[in-house]
């Protein structure tokens, strides 16, 4: 037993000061479902603390700082990567969860976990997987349900388990991440039952960093014109109130100014929402959370509409875009040749991956392991299976 010199920050302190301080319906550390693995807590860190460092320190998560956003990786080094969107998506996260009185370590480690699934080549590299998967397989590809096999299975750290062994909270976050590009499969996790509300918070906090960021991106590359932009209200509203502000910053500045203000906006309309939703409906537990029939999560009607008009764009003038269309061309010849050639001969895997595929498991293996490829890794095999001047 050691001894208690007063200002130590133990566990049981941190989960002490959560029941104190958090709101009636947040998730408390102390009350998780647990793990699939029984372990003992730790005597600094919460349940919800362990499962956000093992994601940070795990290999899928490394591999994320390689992985396309919107713009392929050798593009150039300013735009956004897989990695720092997630990073982007934490920090709006805990914004979040701290205006609500919710868990902050909860929120942050689904919206760290929440891509660890995601296939090189952004959402292009997803659905072409999904493509070979459903003629392969007869199934097809989803980011969430990969993300789960990424930390139950494919992840292999510690001696007594396959996988980080997550919490159940953090898990069911990750099956239940729902935006505009994902599709929640969550038979395992009761689908009739809502995620906590640390989770709900990520989906949102997803779509205000890709709306934003990716508007950033795409004014940076000139893929979307400045003249283009101020057609969108939301836009030509704060680029009038930071020129009434600031009326003589340089081109970059007004830029990154706007950006700063549309996540405000977002992330404040955001909690006022869903607080008066939580104050509307009653809620004043986790169980009233889960069984909840409404949406208890969401922006304003004003902003919804705003932000349906700010995606249209997008869709329109970046995501159609020549240069975008070509990077997706490209993407599915790399990954169709690469998993062609892995079906027609497995032993061009690498040895761990050509003992696991068997016939029947040969296409969820060759899957997985194009799925945890960086761009530049499945560009780099490519040529090395089909360049013959490339050294193999």
């Amino acid at each position: 037993m050691r001894e208690d010199y007063g200002f130590v920050n133990t566990r049981e302190e941190i989960e002490k000061n959560e029941a104190e301080t958090l709101a009636p319906f947040a998730a408390l550390s102390r009350d998780s479902r647990g793990r699939k693995y029984a372990e003992e807590d730790h005597p600094f860190r919460t349940r919800f603390q362990r499962d956000r460092d093992r994601v940070v320190h795990s290999a899928a998560f490394r591999r994320l700082e390689y992985k396309t956003q919107v713009f392929v990786n050798h593009e150039g080094d300013h735009y956004r990567t897989r990695l720092t969107h997630t990073i982007e998506v934490a920090q709006i996260s805990r914004t979040i969860a701290r205006g609500l009185r919710l868990n902050e370590d909860l929120a942050e480690t689904v919206a760290l976990v929440h891509d660890l699934g995601h296939t090189p080549f952004g959402h292009a590299g997803e659905e072409i997987l999904d493509d070979l998967m459903k003629h392969h397989a007869g199934q097809g590809f989803n980011h969430n349900q990969q993300s789960l096999r990424v930390v139950e299975h494919i992840e292999r750290r510690y001696p007594d388990y396959d996988g980080l062994n997550l919490t159940y909270e953090t898990r069911e976050g990750i099956v239940k991440h729902e935006t505009d590009y994902d599709v929640p499969e969550a038979d395992e996790y009761d689908p009739s039952l809502n995620a906590t509300l640390e989770a709900q918070i990520v989906n949102f906090a997803d779509e205000i960093a890709y709306n934003c960021h990716d508007v950033d991106d795409g004014l940076f590359s000139d893929v979307i014109s400045r003249d283009e932009i101020m057609d969108i209200d939301i836009w030509h509203e704060l680029y009038q109130q930071s020129c009434e502000r600031y009326p003589d910053l340089t081109r970059s500045k007004r830029q990154y100014h706007i950006i700063r203000m549309m996540i405000n906006r977002e992330v404040t309309d955001l909690i006022y929402t869903t607080a008066k939703k939580l104050h509307d409906e009653k809620i004043t537990s986790l169980d009233d959370v889960r069984r909840s029939k409404n949406r208890l999560v969401g922006f304003s009607d004003d902003l919804i509409e705003q932000n349906r008009v700010l995606k249209s764009f997008l869709m329109e003038k970046m995501y159609r875009h020549t240069r975008l269309i070509r990077m997706t061309n490209k993407a599915r010849r790399i990954l169709t040749k690469l998993f062609e050639a892995y079906m027609d001969d497995p032993r061009q895997l690498p040895a761990k991956y050509c003992a696991q595929a068997t016939d029947g498991a040969k296409p969820q293996v060759i899957c997985d392991y194009i799925a945890g490829m960086t761009d530049r890794f499945a560009i780099l095999e490519y040529r090395k299976l089909f360049d013959p001047y490339e050294r193999v």
